[in-house]
């Protein structure tokens, strides 16, 4: 399993390329990007252990069942 140290790595890695990426050019918009890039894998991988069950699935993320199924709508994810 993942630590949480692990997940903050890569995706402070993963910002500095996009900084090193954007060549000085002023980015913008990086709170929803960011959100947006890590809310998606996290919710396959995990709708993916709870075998689809979606109560199951809100118990792991620690979220009530209609948020995960508005999250997963708006990933396109049902």
């Amino acid at each position: 399993m993942a630590r949480q140290n692990d997940i903050s790595t890569c995706v402070a890695g993963a910002l500095e390329k996009y900084f090193r990426d954007l060549d000085g050019e002023m980015p913008g918009g990086i709170y929803d990007m960011v959100l947006k890039n890590v809310e998606k894998p996290m919710l396959e991988v995990v709708m993916h252990h709870a075998e689809g069950n979606q109560t199951l699935a809100a118990e792991m993320l620690g979220i009530n069942r209609n948020t995960l199924r508005k999250k997963l709508t708006e990933h396109n994810l049902l």
